[in-house]
């Protein structure tokens, strides 16, 4: 059997009332969409209205925030008495966006403002205080954070002592001591009344923009979408009012850098959803923090000038495609840093590029199924500077606060971490993240979750039911695109696609239903579908190609149901397909080590019994047997004794006794006659050419040799052979070596040449060959 990647998590679902029954009836929403909605919480004709049809009427009341109307009133007042306001941001899509919004905002008012988006190399995250310095110094008379500032201390200090008030707008978690600003507005401040914590930043700079301007500037709602789809929080509640009406001014709207973007990524404005914007649009904008100075995406999202417009968003996408090649290039060399028998990850080297390493960890994380952790070194090698990324299962940061000491900076949470330290100090992280995972006996081998909405068979992936799935849009956190089970099904005109042939793509059977089925970055799985029951979890999507629709599963994970026997005879290339963690190489003669490489776990074939043990004592689920046994049934006890569903059957053959034979009479003939005439024969170094002279291929040649030696014909001392004079006469068939030879033919006629399904059949059943 295949284990699923993941660990699948049937969602619990509820019987619908027949109250909300009727509610879809009249709504014509099919009963297994209502059940999804059911599921989300949607359960009543209010909710579902807000949630299929949002309105303006769905947004709070800004002034529910803390402080909203003392800051509403410290702006104006700056407005009016003309000060100089300074909008200080952040470096990601949700700071850019913020930044325009909140500037945007001022402006409309009147407002004399600029704005300052720090650089994280230089600048670091949150108000940077020598930065606050030099505004203030050169006129700033109002700090308006964006997008950051609940933990600018030391920056807010140093203004409010310099008589500059600050004005946090910030939806990160909020310190147990809050910075001393002018006005906090946090849609989770505790003396707030807000009731939906989980804006974005660029959403609590809406609110702001909202009680500003007086009314709802719904003009700034495609800012908002971008920023709160980018920065992956709730697509719920408020937030998905915003991404709803937001996407669909995106569609229509004018805004000329917006558009020129959207044009040099190859989108199609009238079809923008919340997919192009988190794969699309939200990364170009974070490449530009990632890289360097995100001034850019500010100027890009507030200008009127289609020449300007069309230049910035170039250099955007000159950007992104540099970032897209330095993560390829980190990834690939972190790769080769790994042990993939360890338990957690942590690579670092010198010269890798700060602004990515997230992604990196994010990749060999989702590739492992463990933690990660990627760091830079610096120039001098004294310090290491980088991100962490974990599985569900371990909080790291809970994980690595108990060390917090070994680090110069470190921040995060239960999924994600980021830290400087000396370097030094990095065995320590990796020996404080095995240790918590033993003390608090975590199974790291589980994988991590994958909620499974529900069960379909393959008849009810309909066009139909596909397309109303779309009513659950704008998917995101908390309103996750649905996962669908698919069980008792088989797989077939399974073939791998793409370039690298990465990819898979194959039919989906269950009775007389067939489904279309992609799987991406599973190319190297395509000999685990070919037997056996599937069970595949995806989500479904509607292909279009040349004006035909069709139904497609868009494979997430999937297992494989009974035995499996992979067949690699002839194929040392297919090596690398075989999993490196719980697997034992089987060998039956000493000289076939040389065939397996070191790090593979190898074990030269004793006893029954010893090989049992090691299988049971290592937990070993799945055997590969590198060379042909003595004896067949030995294959079929270990597999059957040591409870092994899954085998590699290489079974290589040095001497290839089926295909060489066991020689004619007339090559015996023609062999004793050479023999008879010299009066000895070096065997082992002029072997080859005794071969070519006799026509005779050379291990064929061998085995005729050791007959003769075996039948007293000749003797062999030191490699040189030499005729015995008047030896008894023997038929061929008297040697041992000859019989060993009969039975090794069939052996391996058998194992080498049987066809899979055979011999599947017969290794984990009691037939004997």
């Amino acid at each position: 059997m295949k284990k699923a990647k993941y660990t699948w998590r049937l969602r619990e679902s509820a019987e619908l009332p027949a109250e909300f029954s009727e509610i879809l009836k009249n709504e014509a929403i099919n009963p297994l969409v209502g059940q999804l909605l059911w599921d989300r919480n949607i359960q009543n004709q209010e909710s579902l209205e807000a949630f299929l049809r949002p309105t303006l009427e769905n947004l709070y009341d800004p002034y529910l925030m803390h402080d909203m109307e003392k800051a509403v009133t410290r702006i104006q007042e700056a407005v009016a008495n003309g000060e100089q306001i300074l909008v200080y941001g952040d470096y990601d899509a949700d700071g850019i966006t913020s930044t325009t919004v909140m500037k945007e905002a001022i402006e409309l008012i009147g407002g004399e403002v600029s704005f300052f988006l720090p650089n994280r190399f230089i600048h670091g995250y949150g108000p940077n205080l020598e930065v606050f310095k030099e505004k203030i110094e050169s006129g700033t008379q109002l700090i308006i954070t964006v997008d950051n500032g609940v933990a600018g201390h030391e920056a807010l200090k140093y203004a409010s002592d310099a008589g500059v008030d600050v004005i946090v707008t910030d939806h990160h978690e909020l310190p147990s001591e809050l910075p001393p600003a002018y006005a906090l507005i946090h849609p989770k401040h505790p003396e707030g009344h807000y009731p939906f914590g989980d804006l974005a930043g660029v959403g609590v700079a809406f609110k702001v923009a909202t009680a500003l301007l007086g009314e709802v500037p719904v003009e700034f709602l495609d800012l908002v979408a971008i920023g709160t789809i980018a920065d992956l929080v709730s697509l719920t509640d408020e937030n998905r009012a915003f991404v709803k009406i937001g996407l669909s001014i995106i569609q229509t709207g004018e805004r000329i850098g917006l558009d020129m973007l959207i044009q040099l990524a190859e989108l199609k404005k009238e079809a923008i959803n919340e997919e192009s914007i988190g794969f699309t649009i939200g990364p170009r904008l974070n490449a530009l923090g990632r890289l360097g100075d995100a001034d850019p995406g500010v100027i890009l999202m507030t200008t009127f000038d289609e020449e300007e417009a069309a230049e910035i968003a170039a250099y955007i996408n000159q950007q992104n495609e540099e970032r897209k090649e330095i993560v390829a290039a980190i990834t690939s060399e972190a790769f080769e840093l790994i042990d993939p028998q360890e338990p957690v990850h942590l690579v670092a080297k010198k010269g890798w590029h700060e602004g990515v390493l997230g992604i990196v960890a994010g990749r060999i994380m989702q590739n492992t199924g463990k933690p990660a952790i990627v760091l830079s070194i610096n120039e001098e090698e004294t310090a290491a500077k980088g991100s962490g990324r974990s599985v569900s299962a371990l909080n790291l940061y809970d994980a690595l606060s108990e060390i917090r000491e070994v680090f110069t900076h470190f921040g995060g949470h239960h999924m994600a971490a980021g830290m400087t330290l000396p370097v030094e100090n990095l065995s320590k992280v990796k020996e404080q993240l095995v240790h918590y995972i033993e003390k608090n006996q975590l199974d790291l081998t589980r994988g991590q979750e994958l909620l499974i909405d529900e069960k379909l068979d393959v008849e009810q992936a309909t066009i139909p039911f596909i397309q109303q799935l779309k009513i659950l849009a704008p998917f995101g956190t908390d309103n996750p695109v649905p996962n669908f089970l698919f069980e008792q099904a088989t797989a077939q005109q399974i073939r791998q696609i793409g370039a690298d042939k990465n990819h898979l793509k194959f039919e989906l059977k269950q009775a007389d239903a067939i489904l279309d089925a992609i799987a991406f970055q599973m190319g190297d799985q395509a000999v685990e579908l070919e037997q056996g029951a599937v069970k595949v979890a995806g989500q479904l999507s509607i292909n279009e190609w040349n004006g035909n629709k069709k139904p497609q599963l868009m494979v997430n994970d999937f297992s494989v149901d009974g035995v499996q026997l992979f067949d690699l005879r002839g194929k040392n290339g297919l090596q690398k397909e075989i999993p490196p963690t719980n697997t034992l190489y089987v060998y039956f003669e000493a000289d076939s080590q040389k065939l397996l490489d070191e790090s593979q776990q190898q074990y030269l074939f004793t006893t029954l019994e010893e090989c049992i043990a090691r299988i049971q004592g290592e937990q070993i689920e799945q055997l590969v047997f590198v060379d042909c046994p003595p004896e067949p049934q030995l294959l079929q006890e270990i597999v059957q004794k040591g409870q092994i569903e899954r085998v590699y059957l290489m079974v290589i053959s040095k001497e290839e006794a089926y295909l060489n034979g066991t020689g004619t009479r007339e090559q015996y003939a023609q062999l004793y006659k050479f023999i008879r005439q010299q009066d000895q024969v070096d065997v082992r170094y002029k072997l080859a050419v005794v071969a070519k002279h006799l026509k005779i291929q050379e291990k064929l040649l061998i085995f005729m040799i050791q007959v003769f030696f075996d039948l007293g014909f000749v003797t062999i001392e030191n490699g040189i052979l030499r005729k015995v004079e008047n030896p008894e006469n023997h038929p061929l068939t008297e040697s041992q070596v000859y019989q060993t030879r009969l039975k090794r033919i069939k052996i391996e006629e058998f194992l080498l040449y049987s066809d899979r399904e055979t011999i599947q059949q017969w290794l984990w059943n009691k037939e004997e060959v």
